[in-house]
């Protein structure tokens, strides 16, 4: 354990109040001697005793108890020798003069004693008010969701500020667990302070990572102390190591209390971690169920036809009519494409998990726009049945064309495959501030109030039996990545109508 040495700061800085208040005591009584000796014969045998106090309570203020006492020895012989007769003398012969040199002493020791007990009383408040400080100090960079390496670096710094050591370093156990039970392989996870040598990092984990309790390990290192971080259960987390620092026993108490819920904390940090890591696994297996979904149903029925008709094809070749054979060659070419499309949108779904969809913008016309999203699904939508409509003066736009048609072909794709097959579909836009709204109208079954948001989730159900599949999903993430906004308008009375905003150019004419 640390100990305070003489050698120490706080050493030096009692020694040096103890002088300076001496000095003041005896500089004080020397005065007050000097000041009373010419009116000796005006003066009663008690006044110098009462003013003697003074001076010895100052040093006692001082320096403590040891300047009073000194002054109390010192204020004695000056009171005896210059103020009690016989004068010059240590020799006391009045009986009386015996009473007033004992109650001066008296007085000033049990003046000088209650003193100091004001000033130890007044210095311990004041330490323990530190002490709170400080402890709030550590106990709010445990406050917050923070995640688990930022925590252990507010940790560490936090350390470093209060305690100042040399350097203060956390070692967290491996994450592939511990070699021996009940002695964790621990590794360097946060350090704050000046940079660790090579020996130093290596003798932090020679002993393969056994924590200690708070102390010193001993031996050729007196200033380095380790505190294990534990939590209820007796099972360490980690270890807290200061190096080249000297503190006193109410450090040491506050250091403990601090690495107490520093291993709750980190434990905590640990549960979330993990957490959110059962939560990822979570999504990622609901994610597959989705795609099983997806080949279960969106792909097995496209293939189902495609190799319907091929068998028809192979089987009745020669004795088949031109037109059924256009038709199954039609149908062959209808459900290829639903299964490029069903690709290309799992492909995306796919960029939009993995977090690497990027929005590379360019200006457009919504008329060219609508132009490519036409094309991506013209084996899907027949052109007959879409109605465009938007005014003349409508801004360009400024999106990357290749996701937003994607958007407004994936809603077309939608809008066809839930609604009756000669229905109109309706494509419209109009300018809202400075974005775009553009939306795409069927005539089918439309979509539940307690639905709307649902929708734009993978494989959802709508409310004519029907699967929103990823089209819906794939086209909000595409929208808010632009920094707009899908949702469904509730006004519509038959059928459905969804909107999505995107951003226009700013200050360029529409025909530029």
């Amino acid at each position: 354990m640390i100990d305070l040495m003489p050698s120490t700061p706080a050493t030096h800085g009692a020694y040096r109040r103890v002088v300076i208040g001496t000095a003041v005591a005896l500089a004080g009584l020397t005065a007050c001697m000097a000041i009373m000796l010419p009116l000796r014969s005006h003066l009663s045998i008690a006044t110098p005793a009462l003013v003697f106090v003074i001076p010895v309570i100052a040093g006692v203020a001082l320096g403590g108890f040891i300047p009073g006492a000194i002054g109390a020895v010192a204020g004695f012989v000056l009171y005896d020798v210059f103020f009690v007769p016989p004068y010059g003398q240590l020799t006391v012969r009045d009986p009386q003069n015996w009473s007033a040199l004992v109650v001066y002493v008296v007085v000033v020791l049990v003046v000088a004693r209650l003193v100091t007990n004001l000033q130890a009383a007044r210095e311990e408040a004041r330490r323990r008010e530190e002490d709170t400080r400080r402890l709030y100090e550590l106990s709010q960079a445990l406050i917050g969701d923070l995640p688990l390496t930022q925590l252990l670096a507010h940790i560490t710094s936090t350390v470093q500020s209060v305690f100042t050591p040399r350097w203060t370093v956390l070692l967290l156990p491996h994450a592939d667990g511990a070699a021996v039970p009940d002695r964790p392989e621990l590794t360097l996870a946060a350090q704050a302070g000046q940079v660790l040598t090579s020996d130093e990092l290596e003798s932090l984990l020679a002993s393969h990572g056994q924590t200690r309790s708070l102390g010193l390990p001993g031996g050729d290192e007196p200033s380095r102390v380790a505190v294990a971080l534990v939590v209820a259960n007796n099972r360490p987390v980690g270890m807290l190591v200061l190096e080249n620092v000297q503190f006193a026993r109410s450090d040491r108490d506050l250091l403990g209390t601090f690495a107490n819920q520093a291993a709750l904390a980190v434990e905590l940090a640990m549960l979330q971690d993990q957490a959110m890591r059962s939560r990822l696994l979570e999504e990622i297996d609901r994610w597959r169920r989705a795609m099983m979904g997806a080949v279960s149903h969106d792909l097995r029925t496209p293939l189902a036809s495609v190799k319907t008709a091929v068998s028809s094809l192979r089987r009745d070749s020669d004795t088949m009519a031109t037109s059924d054979r256009a038709e199954l060659l039609e149908l062959i070419e209808l459900q290829t494409d639903r299964l490029a499309r069903l690709v290309t949108n799992l492909l995306d779904m796919t960029r939009i998990e993995s977090g690497a969809l990027e929005v590379r913008s360019s200006i457009i016309g919504f008329e060219e726009l609508v132009g490519e999203a036409i094309d991506a699904v013209s084996g899907l939508v027949p052109a007959s049945r879409l109605d465009v409509d938007a005014p003349a003066d409508l801004p360009l736009l400024e999106i990357d064309h290749v996701l937003i048609a994607q958007v407004l072909a994936n809603l077309l794709e939608n809008a066809a495959r839930l609604s009756p097959a000669h229905s109109r579909i309706r494509i419209g836009a109009r300018t809202s501030g400075d974005m775009v709204e553009i939306a795409v109208t069927d005539e089918g079954p439309g979509i539940d109030a307690g639905a709307r948001e649902q929708v734009f989730e993978m494989f959802s159900e709508n409310s004519g039996g029907g699967r929103s599949g990823l089209g819906l999903a794939i086209a909000k993430a595409f929208v808010e990545a632009h920094g707009g906004s899908i949702w469904i308008d509730p006004s519509v009375g038959r059928g459905a109508r969804i909107l999505f905003s995107v951003p226009c150019a700013v200050n360029i004419p529409s025909h530029a």
